[in-house]
């Protein structure tokens, strides 16, 4: 009998310590849908072994994650697109070695990086402000190979232009102010944008969760249905960077 009390006291201190962090999970879902966003990020950072840090040159600073060492062979410096961040990258670099080093930076004004004026969000003041990131990590000591996306990669194909000797190889996903021979919806979507004098809502600076769904569908091949909750901790977690944006 005693036993039998035992396991049942057993049972139900088990079930009690795995119900508070059940319970926690299912509040931040319910009530703070940004907060698991986040812990997701940091997450999967841990898992693929990257690291956050701060590089600051007077006066500004800027934010990136990174893995592994500069070695033999050349190290990777990752641009992202307008309104994203270095996590972007995350879906990435987990499909590359271990061994290779990994630099992805908060663009200018994005996330961890500063923010100053417009003349540093045009892509030439940003290929600026990327060489003096890369100066400031001392990247350049050897050439590297340079990956941009979107805006990124128009960045990326100007900063090659600029600092050619720099540069070992490089890829464009996307790139922004190419014109592309098979225009897509959402080529034809920033075309009308542009036509209206920018009166229509920006796809890439969704303030709802349908609006992010949409998101998703002009700008990746995601077709699977993304819960509600979801989408609003991904909205909740641009808002703050919302009006930067715009602005930009």
């Amino acid at each position: 009998m005693a036993a039998d009390l035992d396991i049942i006291n057993l049972f139900i201190i088990a079930g009690g310590t795995l119900a508070v962090p059940i319970l926690a999970f299912v509040a931040s879902f319910l009530l703070w849908p940004s907060a698991l966003i986040k812990v997701y990020y940091w997450y999967w950072r841990r898992t693929l072994g990257l690291q956050v840090r701060y590089a600051d040159c007077g006066g500004y600073r800027f934010c990136y994650s990174y893995r592994g060492k500069p070695g033999m062979r050349p190290s990777i410096l990752m641009l992202h697109g307008f309104s994203a961040h270095k996590d972007t990258w995350l879906t990435v670099v987990k499909y590359l070695p271990k061994h290779l080093h990994i630099v992805c930076v908060d663009m200018p004004g994005h996330e961890g990086t500063t923010r100053t004026n417009t003349e540093d969000y045009s892509i030439q003041g940003q290929v600026r402000r990327i060489h003096q990131f890369v100066e400031t990590i001392r990247l350049n000591r050897k050439p590297f190979h340079l990956v941009g996306t979107s805006m990124g990669g128009n960045v990326a194909g100007v900063y090659a232009a600029c600092y050619p000797s720099e540069i070992c190889s490089m890829t464009l996903i996307c790139p922004d102010g190419i014109r592309h021979p098979c225009e897509t919806k959402f080529d034809n979507h920033l075309q009308d944008l542009e036509h209206s004098n920018y009166t229509l809502n920006i796809p890439l600076i969704p303030t709802t969760p349908e609006e992010m769904e949409d998101m998703f569908r002009l700008c990746s091949h995601v077709r699977f249905k993304i819960p509600q909750q979801i989408l609003q901790g991904l909205v909740d977690v641009r808002e703050p960077h919302n009006t930067f944006y715009q602005e930009g």
